[in-house]
């Protein structure tokens, strides 16, 4: 089988209520969606995303300069493709778009692998989960009043979510720390609850606000500090009893050990498009077990379960409802508020053909 080539759509899927957080209003997903066509009819896919479909144009533009790495490949030997694209990296170097662009190409690789196989990504890796705890982001924002974040913390659990998290960042320190009361109220104490900082904080902040809220049994503080400040992150989890999570804005094998290397993190959460795609999360990961670091990855929840499902370091998948539309699909809970791991070749879900009529840009 060969890969004959590379296609790549478009999309800007519309939310339907904006999503305030503390650095930006998000009003819509821009997409840009691969499919990798193959000589005997298998088609692989992969996608990446920006918020409000900013540089989105220069984005695919890098994705068309990887393309020709994959063509004329063997899917099975979908390594080559990320040897190449990293190779070809090196100019302009191997974090940020660069990374990114390479990401849909090598997520379709994989998903290509499963299919001419017959499985599942997870069983191509070996995986044996089935399901894997599950915690609903993408909700309690800092738009909502404190009876509201109630309202909507119940509600998720009555939808079967075992995990919730809600956003950190208010004018107040007092303020932060009433809602995350609130809310811990609100689903008791056998539900795990996160808390997003959004990058907001300094040192001392978010020592002091962390020192607060742990009374209140947090699960992880996500991203107290701007992302790149790893030092400073690494004396917040020093500081603090309450798990320091972070590494959605990191890119590639380079960030992410630089992060491991400094103690950032007791918790990382590499995000599948900054990592440059599959292969280069899965040497992460297994770095990461080296050094016991345990993982939650960022988004990308139907992908990142097939991998989770291989990987014992995963102790949750994010689900976040942006890409359901596109996938006309959403994520299964089970009795105990996992995320059921698909058992479909590839990634376990395809794109929605009319979804993809619908929003094509």
């Amino acid at each position: 089988m060969k890969v004959t080539r590379v296609d790549i759509r478009t999309i800007r899927l519309p939310l339907q209520v904006p999503i305030p957080s503390a650095r930006t209003l998000i009003e819509a997903i821009g997409c840009l969606l691969v499919e990798i066509q193959t000589d005997q009819g298998l088609v692989g896919e992969g996608m990446v995303f920006t918020l409000n479909s900013r540089r989105l144009g220069a984005l695919r533009e890098l994705v068309e300069s990887f393309a020709p790495h994959a063509v004329g490949l063997d899917p099975l030997h979908g390594g080559a493709f990320w040897d190449a694209a990293w190779r070809d990296m090196g100019f302009l170097g191997h974090r940020g778009a660069n990374a990114v662009a390479a990401a849909p190409i090598d997520m379709a690789m994989w998903d290509l692998r499963g299919k001419a196989a017959g499985v599942n990504v997870g069983g191509l890796l070996g995986g044996h989960r089935t399901a894997v705890p599950a915690y609903r982001s993408g909700a309690l924002r800092l738009s909502a009043s404190v009876d509201a974040l109630q309202r909507e913390a119940a509600d998720l659990v009555a939808e079967g979510f075992r995990a919730v998290k809600m956003s950190l960042g208010m004018p107040s320190a007092d303020d932060d720390v009433a809602r995350v009361r609130a809310v811990r109220e609100a689903i008791g104490p056998g539900v795990e609850l996160m808390a997003d900082c959004n990058q907001q904080f300094t040192v001392d902040q978010a020592i002091r606000l962390g020192r607060r809220l742990e009374p209140h049994g947090l699960r992880w503080i996500e991203e107290p500090l701007p992302y790149h400040d790893h030092a400073g992150t690494a004396a917040v989890a020093r500081a603090l009893d309450t798990p320091v999570a972070g590494g959605e804005t990191e890119y590639t094998r380079l960030g992410m050990m630089d992060m491991l290397r400094a103690g950032a993190v007791d918790l990382l959460m590499p995000d599948l498009q900054r990592m440059g795609g599959p292969t280069e999360f899965l040497k992460v990961a297994h770095a990461a077990e080296l050094m016991n670091v345990p993982l939650a990855p960022h988004l990308f929840v139907e992908m990142n379960l097939s991998l989770a499902a291989a990987l014992p370091g995963v102790t949750h998948v994010e689900v976040m409802p942006w890409f359901e539309p596109l996938y006309g699909a959403a994520i299964e809970l089970d009795a105990q508020g996992r995320a059921v791991v698909p058992t479909a070749p590839g990634w376990g879900f395809s794109f929605d053909r009319a979804a993809v009529e619908r929003y094509s840009a």
